[in-house]
């Protein structure tokens, strides 16, 4: 049994929420849809259809994390659910994709936002910044929450003026902005880039869950779970709303489609060049609580993993503490071997597609609750969220895949390892 001192309460859990959502995502997407979708109802559409996903997701999330203590998130639903088989492969994923991609995105991103002062920060301060954020985290649960609600906070701020003055300032009249208010969204919505710019959308409301996966180290987590899902998830919708306004108010289309440094090429526009570099740090400074966030959660999600098996063992070791430690640097190396094999976008497509695709299976699993098993939500009227949530992600992952081939087979690929890697280890276990 956890004593208080190792539990943290509702608001560092919303925090973990927070800072996992907010990261590379609504920084960096932008630039990408708007190579295909313009019309600023459609681009708020997509970040309305995605929060409530996020949404969604989180009420199922609410529910099998309170059914299914401890913590290991998706790990936990699946092997109990369906079969060893899923619960290997999505600790898998986890392992290799699902925290380790957003750290290394994260990572590039901040390298990208920082190249403003005209010195290049490459791959090795990308690589280094993941490094000196895990040896942090690897102390006590009390100086990780410590770093980790410091960054968050410094998260929050910078978006809540972010907001305030991008909407109190004017745009300027000789450079343009991106808002476009016509009817042409009624064409943009049924087109096939809208499906594919939704991955990207579901890519940034990614994290929703991430408070489950240390369900075991929540205080009152039948109260306390639900509560920062829901509070974080709420925060997060409305502020990439207003975020993309933002971008779109002060910069043209020309100026944003391709990029992904979009923030900064609005904060320049907005703000003057002076003002607009100091925005770009602060997106730097807050992307560290992303790094931190995602190495955190994913190094419990590794531990609870490799407990249960031969070849990630090893990986289940804690320090005097109880912190994962051989976990969390697991996880900073394989971000660091993702930034020097791939590019940015190729990253962020096959990391989106392949997380859509598991967030889907571990949703799918609260169809196997029992009505008096469910603790937040009773009434039968909880199956839409579940369902709504599935229908979504086959569409998107339809569209991704035939638009997408390349990176939708990588992400493919690394789950076919991870098929070999269990049947290797169900093998040296009967051995043993």
């Amino acid at each position: 049994m956890s004593t208080s001192s190792h539990q943290i309460g509702w608001k560092t859990a919303a925090a973990i929420v927070v800072s996992n959502m907010i990261g590379t995502g609504i920084f960096t997407t932008l630039g990408f849809q708007l190579s295909d979708i313009t019309n600023t109802y459609s681009i708020f559409l997509l970040w309305i259809i995605g929060g409530i996903l996020a949404l969604f997701g989180a009420f199922c999330y609410a529910e099998l994390g309170s059914h299914f203590k401890g913590n290991g998130g998706d790990f936990i639903y699946l092997k109990e659910t369906y079969h060893p088989l899923f619960g290997y492969l999505i600790s898998w994923i986890s392992l290799i994709i699902g925290f380790s991609s957003p750290v290394a995105l994260a990572a590039l991103a901040m390298s990208k936002y920082l190249s403003v002062f005209d010195y290049s920060f490459g791959n090795g301060f990308a690589i280094a910044t993941i490094f000196l954020v895990a040896i942090t985290l690897s102390f006590s649960l009390k100086t990780s929450s410590r770093f980790h609600n410091f960054f968050t906070f410094i998260k929050i701020a910078f978006i809540i003026v972010l907001v305030i003055l991008g909407i109190g300032l004017s745009d300027d009249p000789q450079i343009g902005n991106s808002l476009n208010f016509s009817d042409s969204w009624q064409n943009e919505i049924m087109l096939p880039a809208f499906a594919t710019s939704l991955v990207f959308v579901t890519y940034s409301y990614t994290g929703w869950n991430s408070a489950s996966y240390i369900a075991g180290e929540i205080k009152d987590v039948q109260k306390s779970l639900p509560k920062s899902l829901i509070i974080g998830t709420v925060f997060v919708t409305v502020s990439y709303i207003l975020v993309n306004y933002i971008m779109l108010k002060h910069a043209p289309v020309s100026q944003l489609a391709g990029k992904e440094d979009v923030m900064g090429e609005a904060a320049v526009n907005m703000l003057g060049l002076s003002f607009g570099k100091i925005v770009n740090i602060f997106i730097a400074l807050q992307l560290i609580a992303t790094i931190s966030g995602y190495l955190w959660v994913g190094s419990r999600l590794t531990q609870a993993f490799a407990k249960d098996t031969r070849i990630w063992k090893p990986l289940s070791v804690g320090n005097k503490k109880g912190i994962p430690v051989r976990a969390i640097f697991a996880h900073a190396v394989i971000a660091t071997i993702i930034i020097l094999t791939g590019s940015f976008k190729e990253i962020f497509v096959y990391t989106a597609f392949i997380l859509q695709l598991f967030a889907s299976l571990a949703i799918s699993t609260v169809y196997f609750l029992k009505k008096k098993d469910r603790k937040i939500f009773k009434s039968n009227a909880f199956y839409i969220f579940p369902t709504v949530f599935l229908l979504f992600s086959i569409y998107i992952l339809y569209f991704t895949f035939i638009h997408n081939p390349k990176e939708s087979m990588i992400g493919l690929g690394i789950i076919a390892v991870g098929l070999v890697l269990y049947w290797v280890d169900t093998r040296i276990s009967k051995e043993v």
